[in-house]
C-alpha cells in the first residue's frame, strides 16, 4: 500500500509578529520526520490573493490530506477548526466591508475528518485541545474554505483540516504581555499525533477496500 500523501501549510509572520507559531510548530514537526513519510510542506505569505493562487496550484497534486496551520494569538489551546465560511476580509477592513470568498460558492464547508476524536486523543496526551466551529473571518478561515472549494471543483480526493495554534512562549516574551502560549515542541508533537491519525485512517480505509 502506498504511503498517503499529506500536504501541510503554515504562514509567515504578519503585522507586529516577528515569527508565526504555525511555522515554528511545523519546523519542530519536520525535525522528527522519518524518510518514509510522504509529506509536502509550504510556507505561505499572509496575503489573500497570493494564498488563493498558490493553494490552488499546490492542491492540483491531489494529496490525500491537506492540513493547514495558523497562529491564534490569545488562544490557550490547540483549536481544530471544523467549518470554513464563504466570507472574508482583511484585518484593516470593517465587517461590513467583508465579501464572499467565492461569489457562487457554498455558504460553508465542514471538515469530514474526525476532529472530535483527534481532540480527545490530543487531550489524553496532555495537549490542551478543542474543536472550534468558527475559524474567524480572515485568511485562516479563507484557507480552510478555499481548500475545500478547490478540492470539490477540481474533483480531488483531498480531505482538509485547519489547526489554529497558540503563540510560542518565545513570542509572548517578546511582546512583553501576559499572553497564553504553548511551546512549539508541544505544538509539533500535536502535529505528529494528528498525522499519525491520518495515516491510521488511510490504512484502515485501504483494508476495507481490499
Amino acid at each position: 500500500m502506498a504511503t498517503p500523501r499529506i500536504f501541510i501549510t503554515a504562514f509567515e509572520p504578519y503585522d507586529g509578529w516577528s515569527e508565526n507559531s504555525s511555522w515554528l510548530a511545523l519546523v519542530e514537526f519536520t525535525k522528527q520526520l522519518s524518510s518514509n513519510e510522504n509529506i509536502t510542506t509550504r510556507l505561505y505569505p499572509v496575503d489573500f490573493d497570493t494564498v488563493a493562487h498558490r493553494l490552488r496550484n499546490d492542491l492540483e497534486a491531489d494529496y490525500d490530506f491537506a492540513l493547514h496551520l495558523g497562529q491564534a494569538p490569545g488562544a490557550a489551546l490547540v483549536k481544530l477548526e471544523a467549518i470554513g465560511l464563504n466570507v472574508g476580509g482583511r484585518s484593516e477592513q470593517r465587517p461590513e466591508e467583508f465579501h464572499r470568498l467565492v461569489e457562487d460558492g457554498p455558504v460553508a464547508y465542514q471538515s469530514a475528518l474526525p476532529l472530535a476524536a483527534w481532540s480527545n486523543i490530543l487531550r489524553s496526551e496532555g495537549i490542551p485541545t478543542a474543536v472550534s466551529y468558527h475559524a474567524g473571518s480572515y485568511l485562516c478561515n479563507a484557507t480552510l474554505y478555499l481548500s475545500h472549494f478547490f478540492a470539490e471543483t477540481m474533483n480531488l480526493k483531498t480531505q482538509t483540516a485547519f489547526v489554529h495554534l497558540p503563540l510560542d512562549f518565545s513570542q509572548t516574551l517578546k511582546q512583553g504581555k501576559e499572553l497564553p502560549g504553548l511551546p512549539s515542541s508541544v505544538a509539533g508533537r500535536a502535529l505528529h499525533i494528528v498525522v499519525k491519525q491520518l495515516l491510521t485512517r488511510e490504512r484502515a480505509h485501504a483494508q476495507e477496500l481490499a
